[in-house]
């Protein structure tokens, strides 16, 4: 089992920046590639990034390509999602997610899954 707690969300203005985190427990956290996803009210919940289990390899989606950076240290157990020049639309309970091996972008190909944490952007 591995456990999943995020933290960081909150409410910001456009343009500011968030820096989320997620604390990995149980299981040997470098076995595991890590992802980021979000759900928006009446959405789908969709994929904003990847890193695999040594951080060389990253994915981000295009919506938030050059604006959020994935990033983990299996040192401290931790994935975290570097957010800046937030937008309104980015608004969405945003939730880690770890699988044996790589990441994917595939959200049932996850085993674990965190509780999520609310960001919200205002105009």
């Amino acid at each position: 089992q591995v456990q999943l707690v995020e933290s960081g969300g909150g409410l910001v203005q456009a343009g500011d920046s968030l820096r989320l985190s997620c604390a990995a427990s149980g299981r040997t956290f470098s076995n595991y590639g890590m992802g980021w996803f979000r759900q928006a009210p009446g959405k789908e919940r969709e994929f904003v990034a990847g890193i695999n289990w040594s951080g060389g390899s990253t994915y981000h989606s295009d919506f938030v390509k050059g604006r959020f950076t994935i990033s983990r240290d299996n040192a401290k157990n931790t994935v975290n999602l570097q957010m800046n020049s937030l937008k309104p639309e980015d608004t969405a309970v945003y939730y880690c997610a770890a699988k044996y091996g790589t990441w994917s972008r595939g959200y049932r190909d996850y085993n674990y899954w965190g509780q999520g944490t609310q960001v919200t952007v205002s105009s």
